[in-house]
This record gives structure tokens, sequence and C-alpha cells, in this order.
């Protein structure tokens, strides 16, 4: 809902010296829609900076899939009173604003726990930020979580060449927003709403106008990014593996990721967009959450462990490289140990590249947090270890399998030393090499030569594949190290 009630501060003066501080929590989503929400007030008059103190906006995009990343946005709301008091002290504005999946799902109630706050945004409704702003200014504290009837995408400003250069040489890109499939342990279809996939002409024009400004690696996102669909230029429906060949022939796309997939909607044409385009890397995040069919069927996933397992097969059988990355959570209400010992002989029969673990947390709202059964914390935490002490093991075991091979890196950004820099392997896993590798932006083949905790480290220099500014296809050619 949209509520007003008036607050004590007057309107503020000096637009054009404005900055805004943002602060972002949770998925690789968040992060894109902090970047518009940016761009959004770039055309209102803000800068962006890093330093809370000289911000004029402090702007919080939170996460409310645990419980504790939401208590986290109030730990922090309450330093921020303290700032913004002495700010007033000096005679100086502070506006607070609270976005993303908190906003939606608490709305008014944030204000009302945490005064400090001026407007409360919702993930669907952020197009409108510079309006909302302007209500604050004129004296209004303001909750904007109406779902928008209109396309919030079509709103938003063209992103410049320039805020995308600022970015890097890798981009988020989101196509699909939202759930349809009501998973008992999850907010997301009460924050993100139903699922809404982008067309294919706006993707497109996005998608270039990152690849014109010298993005080499683009990922996809979306809450069931794989159920994205739409329609091509000749009319036919297509899914997630037709929009990216499409996105496969852009000029100056390198690499194409996408993230978080569904079990269920691994079409067909999407494992032979893995099997047919170099472009596409790789690595896929596909979400278990247990082996257990028992807790499969009380989490509402409508897939078993058999299910799982024979998608898999098929997808290593057209990409037989491919690195596999999931989530899992323990302790969902009654899960017993003979449940979580079928997580753990899932987990031991895929082992996972990389995967992201939680305990059970129960959400308000969702089905979970009323179900029976559930499991005493020190029981989920002795699991959790457990779990994470198997994919660990698991992880360092891919990781040593690459050393001594030579891997495709794409060059991101300079090391922490001066002769460093740091890039990205086909699996996603940051490799730091040497200055004398390539430039960033290119895509250099290099020896992985040993591991660090969670990175690999190449030494010497190589001969880029492919390099930024030819804008080329990678070469199929083996490139020689640089000893």
């Amino acid at each position: 809902m949209t509520d007003t009630t008036a607050a004590t501060f007057p309107a503020r003066t000096g637009v054009n010296s404005r900055k805004v501080f943002i602060k972002t929590y949770g998925c690789q989503m968040n992060v894109y829609d902090s970047q518009r929400m940016g761009d959004a007030l770039a055309r209102d008059g803000y800068e962006p900076t890093e330093v809370i103190e000289d911000a004029d906006l402090v702007l919080l995009n939170t996460c409310h899939i645990r419980e504790r990343a939401a208590e986290k946005i109030y730990s922090e709301l309450g330093r921020i009173r303290l700032l913004k008091a002495e700010k007033a002290e000096q005679g100086i504005q502070m506006r607070v604003a609270v976005a993303g999946c908190v906003a939606q799902a608490e709305g008014r109630e944030i204000i009302d726990r945490a005064p400090v706050v001026d407007l409360v945004i919702g993930p669907q409704t952020y197009h409108r930020l510079p309006e909302a702003l302007a209500r604050v200014d004129r004296g209004d504290k303001v909750v904007e979580t109406d779902y928008a009837v209109e396309d919030k995408f079509r709103h938003l400003p063209k992103v410049t060449a320039g805020q995308i250069r600022s970015r890097g040489v890798t981009a988020f890109l989101t196509v699909q927003e939202g759930c349809d499939k009501f998973c008992t342990f999850c907010v997301v279809p009460y924050t993100r709403g139903s699922e809404v996939s982008r067309p294919l002409s706006q993707i497109m024009s996005e998608a270039r106008a990152l690849a014109a400004a010298g993005v080499r690696e683009v990922t996809l996102l979306g809450q069931n990014v794989n159920a994205w669909s739409g329609q091509d230029e000749a009319g036919r429906d297509i899914g997630l593996g037709g929009l990216l060949r499409a996105l496969a022939v852009i000029p100056g796309f390198a690499r194409l990721r996408y993230t978080t997939s569904h079990p269920r909607d691994m079409a067909d044409d999407l494992i032979a967009a893995h099997r047919d385009l170099p472009a596409v890397m790789p690595y896929l995040h596909l979400p278990v959450q247990s082996g257990s069919d028992r807790i499969l069927k009380a989490m509402n996933r409508r897939h078993t462990a058999a299910d799982y397992l024979t998608l898999l097969d098929r997808i290593r059988a057209a990409r037989p490289d491919i690195a596999l990355s999931g989530d899992f959570i323990v302790g969902f209400p009654g899960e017993t140990d003979k449940d979580f010992e079928a997580t753990m002989s899932l987990v031991s029969n895929v082992r996972y590249a990389s995967a992201f673990t939680f305990k059970y947390s129960p959400r308000p709202g969702t089905p979970g947090a009323t179900m029976d059964g559930h499991v005493d914390e020190a029981v989920k935490s002795e699991r959790l270890q457990r779990l994470q002490a198997l994919l660990r093991q698991h992880q360092v075991d891919f990781a040593e399998r690459l050393v001594g091979r030579d891997l495709d890196v794409l060059v991101e950004k300079p090391g922490r030393y001066a002769h460093q820099r740091v890039g990205r392997s086909p699996f996603l896993q940051p490799v730091v090499m040497d200055a004398t590798a390539g430039e960033i932006g290119d895509i250099v083949t290099v020896r992985i030569e040993s591991t660090l905790p969670n990175s690999l480290l190449a030494t010497g220099g190589a001969v880029p594949v492919e390099s930024r500014s030819s804008g080329g296809a990678v070469s199929a050619e083996p490139i020689r190290k640089i000893a």
C-alpha cells in the first residue's frame, strides 16, 4: 500500500550537490536493483558516495530471505539514527530510505519501529523513487509498496556508457522477476510477486548498451531465471535457451551466465544451449535444498532427489565439464537424521564445485513457519557443520583438479598488490595472476599453479585469447603460455 505521514524537515535546496550512499544486502538481483536506483537518482541530481557521513540520502536495499538479515537492517538503522541526529544538530538534512524485500514485507512497520526512516519503497516500485523523495522533501513520510501496474523497466532511465564503464567489464542484467513455485520456506512470491518476464526487445536493448560500453560478461538474473519466456522477432515463443542464443551474437560479449534456476524449468533447449554456445560458461547454480524426498515434498519443491539427479545426468551429457553449484537448507521442520543423511548422500553423489548452505529460519507468512516439528537449533548447527565440511572438501577437490591446467580467464580488476590482476575462471572462481597476463577486459589463457582458500593462483603472463578492444570471437586455437 501507499502511505504518507507528515514529517518535520523542510524541502531541500541545492539539488546538484546531493550525495547518496547505497548499501546492498542479499542477492545479485539486489545489486542490479541498487545500480538502477542509483541511475534514477543520478538523473535527479544525486552523486554516489562511499562515505555514509557525506550522504544527503542513505538508501538500504534489503533482503528478507533470512530472519537475521532483516534484523541487521534495524541494527543498521539504529546507527544511522545517531548519524542523522548529529547532522541535524549541524543544520544538515539527511534522508533515510529502506528499499527491497524487507521494505515490501514490512512496509509501514519499518517507520513505526524505526522513525529515522523517511521512505519505504518496494522492489516493484523503485522506478518511482525520485517522485517519492520529492514527497519526502515536501514533508511526508512515504510508504510505496503497491505492486506497480506499469512496467518499471520502461520508466527507469537508460544507463549511460560512463555509468556502465564505472562498474567494470562484467554486468548483471535482470530478465525475470518473481516466483510462482511457492516453496513453503520462501518469502519471494510475497515480496517479489508472480513470475514476470521482461520482453526480448527490452533485454536486447539493454544488453547492446552494455556491450557497446565494454562489458565482456553478462549474468542474467531472475528469481527463477530459467522460467523466462518471450517471443522472438518472428513471433515465435522462446525460452531462456533462445534468449542466450540471441545474446551470444552481440559483438563484444564473450561470456554469458545466468542465476538462479529451478530444476523444474531446465528445458531441453536450455540444456542444448550449454552444449552449443561457447559463450555460455560451464557453470550452473541449480538449488536442490534437500536430498530427502519427504522433506522436498514438505518444501513443495515438486521434484524428487531422483528427478534432480537424472536432470544433472542430462546436463552433464550435454556439457561434461560443467561445474555445479547448489543451495541447501538443513533443519527444515520435521527433518530427521535419516532425512539429513539423504542430503549428505546426494551431495556425495553430485560433488558440487560450490554451494550455499543455511539453517532453516522461519519466515512470517510462509507455510513452513507454522509447521510442526521444528528442529532444535543445536541439531541444526551440528548438521550444518557436517554438510559444510563435506561441501568444502568437494570444493577443494574441484579446485585442486585444475592445478596444472590452462584456463581462459577474464581479467576483471587490479589485484591486492600492484603486480597482480584478478579475473574469473569459466567456473566462476577468482584467479589471481601476474599483471603482465593482460589488460582489464582481456580474456587470457593462464596455467593454474596452485590453489588458495577461495581462489586459484596463476603465475607468469599469457598470450591473450581475445582482447577487450578486438571485439572478436574467442579463438579456438590453443594458446601457448609464456613462461
